[in-house]
């Protein structure tokens, strides 16, 4: 059931055809300035946390199998050529999707749940902050910085030819051209009110328990963490080395910009390494028999990882980690995307298991 406030922006809404919102586009930088211009420093958009991120893979079906065999996910929803995969107990998940034209197997996208999910206020509050409206073929764009600082609309299937926000999905490029989501907390993949979940066909090697962080290479990280600071109020929770972690949510989970300090407009687009989840039963022991039992292999030392195999890079005191280094563990699917693995208490800082955040 919608709740008052998406039917009284239904009512309001006027419906608006896709040709008629093309014509509006050559005007839409010029509100945006002025829009800034009148409220001075935009309020933040309070964020709730992480809650999904996106694999393009070569093949869903092997991906799928590959997944719910070692985690065993259940699937929340299937909307097309996208399956999304439960993560803990709740309505976070990662979704799986092919690869289009030209594409390269990577991480897609994060996304974040947000307090006030209506997607013409998010669209309001997002031009406050210099991000232009744009239309759904952003999505699918070859060149990555050509989206930067846009936002779009993601019709799914099923609806006719109108922009109304209903059952679309809302994604944003920053700065370098990262995609992500924003959502309601109870979104899980498939648009409103879709949650359909299927049983896994077996319980799984590994328990994931929360979608932890993200960690994107940019190519100015100063001016990445002032981006999401200034557009969710995002406050740092830890360091390590020279690089802020931005803290989301329940104290653990957080955003990760690393690179250099390129000044003025990105000349490459940004790119999200990994993924990061906290699963249930953590020691580094047991975590790389799990991955070995299943079928991955140990990378070798200094060599770079290929597809279906694991390794532990370890965080020494120069990063925030602990005498001998806190360890991290790391696969790589079987189409070489990397996730990271960690105990449930993990929020990027010291201690045996990274769990001290205090600073």
């Amino acid at each position: 059931m919608k709740s008052s406030a998406e039917q009284t922006k239904q009512q309001e809404a006027p419906s608006i055809s896709r040709r008629n919102l093309l014509m509006t586009l050559p005007f839409l930088p010029f509100a945006t300035r002025a829009i800034a211009q009148q409220s001075g420093t935009a309020a933040p958009i309070p964020v709730i946390g992480l809650h999904n991120f996106g694999l393009r893979v070569s093949d869903v079906q092997r991906s799928l199998e590959f997944y719910q065999g070692l985690f065993g996910c259940r699937v929340m929803s299937r909307v097309a050529d996208k399956i999304a995969l439960q993560v803990g107990e709740g309505n976070q998940y990662f979704s799986l999707a092919p690869t289009r034209a030209g594409e390269q197997p990577h991480i897609s996208h994060f996304g974040l749940s947000v307090v006030d999910a209506n997607r013409y206020s998010l669209q309001n509050r997002l031009s406050e902050h210099g991000i232009t409206r744009t239309v759904d073929s952003m999505a699918v764009t070859s060149r990555p910085l050509s989206r930067a600082m846009r936002s779009w609309l993601a019709r799914l299937p099923g609806e006719g030819d109108t922009m109304l926000a209903d059952n679309h999905e809302l994604f944003v490029a920053d700065r370098d051209g990262v995609v992500f989501q924003l959502s309601a907390a109870s979104s899980c993949g498939g648009g409103d009110d879709a949650c359909n979940p299927e049983p896994a066909p077996a319980p799984g090697l590994i328990q994931l328990r929360e979608i932890n962080h993200m960690t994107t290479y940019v190519s100015n990280f100063q001016l990445s963490n002032e981006f999401y600071q200034n557009l969710f109020g995002l406050e740092v929770q830890a360091y390590q080395g020279t690089f802020p972690l931005l803290g989301l949510g329940d104290g653990r989970q957080f955003l990760m910009f690393v690179g250099g300090t390129q000044p003025g407009t990105p000349a490459q687009a940004g790119r999200i390494d990994h993924a990061s989840i906290n699963i249930e039963d953590f020691t580094e022991e047991s975590v790389l028999q799990r991955l070995t039992d299943y079928g991955l292999s140990p990378r070798p030392e200094g060599a770079t990882a290929e597809p279906l195999q694991h390794w532990v890079s370890r965080r020494m005191p120069d990063r925030g980690g602990i005498p001998g280094g806190t360890p991290e563990v790391y696969f790589a699917d079987p189409d070489g995307i990397h996730i990271q693995l960690q105990h449930h208490t993990y929020c990027g800082g010291g201690d045996e298991f990274g769990g001290d955040c205090s600073q």
